[in-house]
């Protein structure tokens, strides 16, 4: 076994979870590939005085429940899964890479039901445990980062490994300067988006919730979202690609919405509920050691330069009102020339660079 994986596992566990003796530990085991890494996790809540309990989930498993399922099985909210996010203190998701494309030939209005089960489930994670989300490279991943595995892993390991007390102290100082803020204003390709944040609190994540981590985050004020976003790269969602996305929102309510493929399954994501189709989420991508798209919104949205939005639920930490059972992030890389976010009219980034 690569021995990253034992410190990887000892950093999930004693520094961004901080698992204390008597605690209940839920680890979700996501496909065969994330045994290495489990185990690691594994011995260290032992180690830390802990009880840990595993659970195993496929992305396989899931494409044969939205085949053969009928209607009633697949808006089954999973009872041992929801009891699990009850018991446990803590829970960590052990994501590993799939095939991207695992459920090509599954109807847009199953998968958009199915998103909304996710969302439920995801919700009462965050509201009830302490959580990290954690994508482990695999060979699909490398394809989908269009590289080979050891490139993938070398990338994954260095953005994990940062020295995250020196990082956190620097993005602590960042996020002070935007708190002072009350309006971003994004432009950059075919994008010219204003919206407030002010009362409004940005989050710094330094080896928090996921790992890689590295994003400054807030939820904006969604009646003061104007004007119109396009993403370069896919929005990945239930093994969907969504490209060429342009979204255009007048007083929060979003007008205008349009992607080159995967319309019907877009447009049922965005009428999953009545927040679903308005902006929760606001961030910065801050790990300098995170550098390739993978078409994963885990690694993505922590890339340095770019920046993020999550359609649907807000986050409450920073004063986010919206709820919805969706919360996609996606991601705009801003590493080209002629890209600025502006705050209250200074330059915080531009082409790519954090002027913070």
């Amino acid at each position: 076994m690569d021995k990253r994986w034992s410190r990887l596992g000892d950093i999930i566990v004693n520094h961004c979870l901080k698992v204390r003796p008597g605690e209940k530990v839920m680890i979700a085991m996501v496909e065969v590939e994330t045994y290495d890494l489990m185990k690691c996790v594994y011995d260290s809540v032992i180690r830390a005085g802990g009880y840990a309990q595993v659970q195993f989930l496929s992305e396989e498993l899931r494409h044969s429940l939205l085949r053969h399922g009928n209607d009633e099985q697949i808006s089954w909210v999973p009872e041992m899964e929801m009891w699990g996010m009850q018991w446990a203190d803590v829970y960590v998701a052990l994501r590993g890479a799939h095939n991207l494309y695992e459920l090509q030939d599954i109807p847009s209005e199953k998968l958009s039901i199915q998103q909304e089960v996710l969302g439920k489930v995801s919700t009462s994670r965050w509201m009830n445990t302490r959580w990290l989300l954690i994508r482990v490279p695999t060979d699909s991943y490398a394809q989908q980062a269009r590289c080979d595995y050891e490139t993938i892993l070398d990338m994954f390991f260095d953005s994990c490994f940062l020295d995250w007390e020196k990082e956190k102290l620097k993005w602590d100082k960042w996020s002070e300067t935007l708190n002072k803020g009350k309006t971003v204003h994004v432009v950059a390709n075919k994008t010219d988006l204003t919206l407030s944040v002010e009362g409004r609190k940005w989050l710094p994540a330094a080896g928090g919730n996921n790992m890689p981590d590295g994003e400054i985050a807030t939820s904006p004020i969604c009646e003061t979202v104007n004007g119109t976003i396009f993403f370069e790269n896919p929005g990945v969602l239930s093994g969907r690609l969504v490209e060429g996305i342009t979204l255009t929102w007048k007083d929060g309510e979003l007008i205008d919405a349009s992607s080159k493929t995967e319309q019907e399954f877009f447009n049922s994501i965005l009428h999953t509920d009545e927040g679903a189709s308005k902006v929760g989420e606001f961030a910065l991508g801050t790990n300098p050691a995170v550098t390739r798209f993978c078409n994963d919104i885990l690694s993505d949205e922590k890339i340095y330069g770019t920046m993020h939005i999550a359609l649907g639920r807000a986050y409450p930490e920073s004063g986010g009102t919206n709820r919805s059972a969706i919360h996609w992030d996606i991601i705009k890389d801003l590493r080209k020339p002629g890209s600025t976010i502006f705050l209250d009219g200074k330059p915080i980034l531009r082409d790519g660079e954090i002027l913070l």
